[in-house]
């Protein structure tokens, strides 16, 4: 989940520093080559590039950032998960009490795991999300009730998002994100794929499409002065890439060896589940 936190600047400040920069090589070309000119001013459309995108600091939303109505709606949007998610918790309980223990664990790894934020050049903290764990195991129904909770407590202990945006965060990173994890999982299992490998795509690439889903609810409520919500979806996603990208790989990692670790510990649980899941439960 992100935590934008600045606005747009101007296309003319662009417009603006390139010729300065270009008056400068010209006045001074007399003691820099061909060479030495381009670089200089690649290096200056680099800086311009950088100097109009969008400011960002986290991946949760954060208090207050989003307009009321998209706040509403998103809020709306979710709740048909959270209650599917209420009720699925609801039935495993009540077959099993014992997978209590594995669903605590779950929690408590998107917990930890969402709260440390990784600062990037780019202007923005990315953090990994933990949710690919609880739904390869449960589904990415529950997953919906303990990332709700998660971001609870985060936006009211820890500043990071917000009740406004509570609705938007919980979209992103606890229905979009799991719901693709448990989808790349299950085709994966499908097709023969060795489990390792299904487990480390799932965690990882569920761990990247919620920022690309965050990247997008920002890009609708900020959409660029020039090329609207598509261009400003892609700036937002340029932001958040270059940190994001190797934070998933290593939540791919992390995730495989608790997954190694339960199948060493919590055999018996984990073949309830997977019983319980064929039967639907």
């Amino acid at each position: 989940m992100l935590c934008p936190a600045g606005k747009w600047q101007r296309e003319s400040r662009k417009r603006q520093f390139l010729p300065f920069v270009c008056g400068c090589l010209a006045e001074k070309g007399e003691n820099m080559n061909r060479k030495e000119k381009k670089t200089v001013l690649a290096a200056a459309v680099f800086a311009a590039a950088f100097g109009i995108a969008p400011g960002a600091n986290a991946m949760h939303i954060m208090e207050g950032y989003l307009p009321a109505g998209y706040c509403i709606a998103w809020g709306v949007l979710c709740i048909p998960f959270l209650l599917a998610g209420f009720y699925t918790i609801r039935r495993r309980l009540r077959a099993d009490r014992r997978s209590i223990t594995l669903l605590a664990m779950s929690g408590a790894f998107i917990f930890v795991i969402s709260s440390l934020k990784i600062p990037s050049v780019t202007g923005s903290c990315s953090h990994m999300t933990g949710t690919g764990l609880g739904a390869i195991l449960f589904g990415p129904a529950p997953v919906s009730i303990l990332g709700v909770i998660v971001l609870v407590f985060q936006a009211v202990l820890l500043a990071h998002g917000g009740l406004t945006s509570l609705g938007a965060n919980t979209f992103s990173m606890a229905i979009a994100g799991p719901v693709l994890s448990y989808g790349i999982y299950a085709v994966c299992k499908r097709w023969g794929v060795n489990k390792r490998v299904s487990v480390f795509l799932a965690a990882s690439l569920g761990d990247l499409f919620t920022y690309c889903v965050t990247s997008v609810q920002l890009a609708l409520a900020f959409p660029a002065p020039e090329g609207g919500a598509a261009l400003s979806a892609v700036k937002f996603l340029g932001v958040f890439a270059p940190t994001q990208i190797p934070l998933a790989v290593v939540e791919g990692i992390l995730t495989v060896i608790i997954v190694i670790g339960l199948e060493v510990y919590a055999q018996p649980e984990l073949r309830t589940l997977e019983t319980e899941k064929g039967a639907g439960v």
